[in-house]
């Protein structure tokens, strides 16, 4: 017997973008055991979840296969696009597309210290997302997702050091599943969050060396963390062959957290979950 609460007081139809990726496809699970109406919209269907899901075909960048995709919807959780030099071009685009069709409220996936000076330069085209849904007239709810506390481990090389120039600056980080639950609570009873931002984090904000000791402990894997130049950070990057922006995108992570944007600690997850965050620990734990 399921422990999800099951809500089937509405046939109000939900879509769901991004729904063949973590944080989609867990919200729809949610959602699905709660027992509303889902569509979700992808590009692939064959990736698409299995489930009591109606699927709809679309990518973020063609408005008028989006237009079609949200007929008959009334909410939308638009789960940001992959990182790319047109993403705030393929936002606006399902945003213009959200309103053609009539969707009444959008819940948008934005990121902590959204803002149009934002050091992380990503941050600021999250910024003018929000202010295109702002300037849409669609109902809108903002979540403004902190790092999430998933990737930190990902961060060692194969050396086990972390890199990068953070100084002692804090992340705020938050499990990929606890920004799934605060996301489905608001977008199974969208109303009382129309025109709210939330701010998503965990319930501690580390430095990345508290962070490396952290891993070393707990899963045995010695790692460390090396503050990096700014001179350093670019170099040891572009290795990949990234274009600038990626480049910008990934170094600014890490001085946006010495700058003090990554690290605000809120209460946010627990308000609209009634659970309270899991810490970097809980997560390693299992």
């Amino acid at each position: 017997m399921s422990e999800r609460p099951m809500d089937r007081s509405s046939d109000r139809l939900i879509a769901v973008t991004g729904a063949t990726g973590h944080l989609g496809g867990a919200v729809a699970e949610e959602l699905a055991a709660r027992g509303h109406r889902l569509r979700l919209v992808v590009r692939d269907p064959e990736r698409a979840p299995r489930g009591p899901y109606e699927i709809a075909l679309a990518s973020y960048g063609d408005g008028d296969a989006a237009r079609v995709s949200f007929d008959g919807v009334d909410t939308l959780l638009l789960v940001s696009a992959a990182e790319s030099a047109d993403r705030l071009e393929q936002h606006r685009t399902v945003i213009d597309a959200a309103t053609a069709a009539g969707v009444r409220h959008v819940v948008y996936t934005s990121f902590l210290g959204a803002a149009p000076d934002a050091t992380f330069t990503l941050a600021r085209d999250h910024w003018a997302t929000e202010e295109h849904l702002r300037a849409s007239g669609t109902a809108f709810t903002f979540l403004r997702d902190a790092f999430y506390l998933d990737f930190l481990p990902l961060l060692a090389g194969e050396d086990g050091v972390i890199r990068g120039p953070a100084g002692e600056g804090r992340f705020a980080a938050v499990a990929r599943a606890d920004v799934a639950r605060a996301a489905a609570a608001v977008v199974a009873d969208p109303e009382p969050h129309a025109g709210r931002t939330y701010e998503l984090t965990g319930p501690e904000a580390l430095t990345l060396a508290e962070a490396a000791e952290t891993i070393t402990r707990l899963t045995g894997r010695p790692t460390s963390f090396h503050d990096e130049s700014l001179e350093e950070a670019y170099a040891s990057r572009s290795v990949y062959g990234a274009p600038s922006w990626q480049l910008d995108a990934w170094v600014s992570t890490y001085t946006a957290a010495a700058a003090g944007e990554m690290g605000p600690v809120t209460d946010d997850v627990e308000r609209l979950t009634g659970r309270a965050p899991i810490g970097l620990e809980q997560l390693l734990a299992g």
